[in-house]
């Protein structure tokens, strides 16, 4: 039995599952390959993304395939997950309680970015990760009508906000804390001050993955953004339309300028489906994704329908993922889901917490 065929076969599951190589990535996913003299094979793999619901899947095809080599006679494999802290620029520190941030961002308004966002973190939460999602349009929040949250976070010390909690989702936004009808008139210096006030001071609990819903264009917020919090990477929402793409590039190039990796582009509204018929329509234009994807060389993660159900679901406070966890429409915004994180495994790790502190003192007292 060679060890090595075996490794390439979990490998190529791996990679059947993402959808991306990983097989020469920064992380081992296959932990640990055994082989006995009877034909016995031991299999342990560790998935740094969140892939929970499909492991048992996994581990059929892997046993399925391994049963296939000459002298193998029983195949175990073992299947976890373990989601590590990923490197940001260079002189931000992580945020306590969180590993990796990703922001959702889109360069105009209109393009389903927040009801993306929102769905994203859930599938992520459904795939067996701890998620949070903060709401960074002050202006105009979303948040409380996406998950359905009417109440406002509590502080244990007076100085940190305790997230509020919905369907398994740790969340803040500047709309728990202001009447539903009261419009926030700041200037740019304000607005920025109070996103950073929501990132460092909620008090985030053990979260693989914080994303954070973008307000629409390259202003005070995305470079308060850039300059203070530890972005892991950024995803963008577009539409095929040539408008939105026009804005979606601008906003690819401002993370490219400011250091955070791109994870990919969200295609959103690629095609109406009738909800009466199934007719399908392109009536925003096609291929828009594929072509500013290869264009700027960066991965196209997904492409979403214009379905009624997605509005409706969102408008209800039980985003598609919640609503239709069995439904297409969910298991795309899964698929997205572990592309976006899978493309997280090419940065390196977080090694910060692995160095102690260098501490300086005198030899003597007097010196």
């Amino acid at each position: 039995m060679n060890i090595e065929s075996i490794t390439r076969i979990v490998c190529n599951t791996i990679d059947r599952d993402s959808g991306i190589n990983l097989i020469n990535g920064n992380d081992n996913f296959v932990k640990r390959v055994i082989t006995e003299n009877g034909g016995n094979v031991n299999i342990e793999i560790e998935f740094g993304y969140p892939a929970m619901r499909r492991f048992e899947e996994i581990r059929e095809h892997i046993v399925g395939e391994v049963s296939r080599i000459p002298g193998v006679v029983s195949v175990n494999v073992r299947v976890n997950q373990k989601i590590a802290a990923r490197a940001v620029r260079r002189g931000i520190k992580l945020l306590p309680g969180v590993k990796n941030i990703v922001v959702v961002a889109s360069g105009k308004g209109g393009v389903g970015k927040s009801t993306t966002a929102v769905n994203l973190a859930l599938a992520l939460s459904y795939e067996g990760a701890s998620v949070g999602i903060l709401d960074a349009d002050i202006y105009g929040p979303s948040l409380p009508t996406l998950l359905g949250i009417c109440d406002k976070p509590q502080t244990k010390d007076g100085k940190m906000m305790q997230p509020l909690v919905a369907h398994g989702l740790q969340a803040n936004s500047i709309g728990f804390l202001i009447e539903t009808d009261n419009p926030l008139v700041w200037r740019g210096p304000l607005v920025a001050q109070a996103l950073w006030q929501l990132v460092s001071q909620t008090h985030w609990q053990d979260l693989d993955y914080l994303i954070i819903d973008m307000p629409p264009g390259t202003g005070d917020v995305q470079l308060t953004l850039s300059q203070k919090v530890p972005v892991t990477g950024a995803v963008i929402v577009t539409t095929p339309q040539d408008l939105a793409l026009l804005d979606a590039r601008k906003g690819l190039k401002m993370f490219q300028k400011v250091d955070v990796p791109i994870l990919g582009l969200i295609e959103n509204m690629s095609v109406h489906i009738c909800s009466n018929c199934g007719y399908k329509e392109a009536i925003f234009g096609t291929s828009g994704g594929e072509r500013i994807c290869q264009d700027l060389g960066i991965d196209l993660l997904g492409k979403l329908p214009l379905e009624m159900s997605i509005r409706m679901h969102a408008d209800a406070g039980l985003p598609s993922v919640i609503a239709e966890p069995d439904g297409r429409v969910a298991e795309v915004y899964r698929a997205i889901a572990r592309k976006m994180t899978a493309k997280l495994m090419g940065i390196a790790k977080d090694m910060t917490s692995k160095f102690p502190p260098i501490v300086v003192k005198k030899k003597y007292d007097n010196e």
